[in-house]
């Protein structure tokens, strides 16, 4: 179900069906008139057996006020606006945080992406409640690798949305700190543009350009934003990804990346280490000291045997831990233990 459609509408994709609700426009009581409209669909389709129960993200807690008669609730975690909020050192909407605790609360079952946002949850709505670990997943056949695709040399690749909260405002300082050693090192952005929250700023990549020395400017190619299915392309390119993020809950695309047999240097931060062993598969350091994280770039862009290493070790984690087929099980086995009780 999808609300905050402009129409009503059923229909099906690739075998799944997807019903779009368009939201109630009551002057002040929308939010409320909305959320007791999805609750009556959920009563219907739980009547007629065609649901057995409703997944729902924490995210502004759309099940805030949502109470079914008899079909259970789970909320799986991903990050809701309190827990970015608080990441990016921003104050939070009060609104948002009373419906995403209330959501909270009102839930039947509670999975998690990783154990750190399940803590850092609890700690900042003040709650104990028992979270069910399930990471993200992916595919891992979707991202292998075709033996026409050769990587480059020395290039360093960021896929993703330009903003703050994914470092991108440290990521010029560490790639100036690459390019006084390696001056022929190239950095590409693969993702659109986003206006700047704290600043203000429309656009972070004209921040960014402002940053990167004018020896590291010359080296860095803006692709912008690609289709879904060329972003692999890229990533087959590349001599190392870098996600040097102050924000995330389990990132997808780090698994795209290692899946790929890529070398990668994250974030130490809370997560991090719930997806790589750091030096194993992957190096993990805080995006803020910029040379340190330069250096672990630097080994990886010229340590080729590591590079090796570790992107082998790295797209084995995925199939291992991450691979969609193990998580869909995983879901499935908590989602059968809600529907008993």
């Amino acid at each position: 179900m999808v609300y905050g459609q402009k129409e009503e509408g059923v229909f099906q994709d690739n075998g799944i069906v997807i019903q779009r609700i368009k939201n109630v426009k009551i002057k002040g009581l929308s939010w409320y008139f909305t959320r007791k409209k999805i609750e009556k669909i959920i009563n219907l389709l739980y009547q007629e057996k065609q649901i057995d129960l409703i997944e729902a993200p924490d995210w502004t807690g759309i099940t805030s006020f949502i109470q079914p008669k008899k079909c259970p609730v789970v909320i799986r975690l991903n990050g809701s606006d309190t827990y970015f909020c608080h990441l990016d050192e921003r104050p939070v909407k009060w609104w948002n945080r009373f419906h995403e605790k209330k959501a909270l609360l009102r839930a039947d079952g509670h999975i998690s992406v990783s154990q750190f946002t399940a803590i850092k949850t609890n700690e900042l709505f003040g709650l104990q409640i028992p979270f069910t670990i399930i990471p993200n997943g992916i595919n891992p056949e979707n991202f292998q690798i075709s033996n026409t695709m050769e990587p480059e040399t020395k290039t360093i690749l960021y896929f993703g949305t330009l903003i703050r909260k994914k470092g991108l405002l440290e990521l010029p300082h560490i790639f100036n700190e690459v390019v006084v050693k390696q001056p022929d090192a190239k950095l590409i952005l693969v993702g659109r543009d986003s206006s700047d929250v704290v600043s203000g700023n429309g656009s972070t990549w004209k921040m960014m350009q402002k940053l990167f020395s004018e020896e590291a400017l010359k080296q860095v190619q803006y692709i912008g934003g690609v289709p879904y299915e060329e972003v692999r392309g890229h990533i087959a390119k590349a001599t190392v990804c870098v996600f040097p993020s102050f924000a995330e809950a389990l990132p997808v695309s780090w698994l795209e990346a290692m899946a790929m047999k890529k070398a990668i240097v994250a974030s130490d931060i809370g997560w991090g280490p719930e997806v790589i062993s750091d030096g194993k598969e992957g190096l993990l350091v805080d995006p803020k000291s910029h040379q340190d994280y330069a250096n672990a770039i630097l080994k990886l862009l010229i340590n080729q045997e590591c590079n090796k290493r570790i992107g082998e070790n790295a797209c084995a984690k995925v199939a291992k831990t991450f691979a969609n087929t193990k998580i869909a099980s995983q879901s499935i086995a908590f989602y059968q233990k809600v529907t008993v009780k």
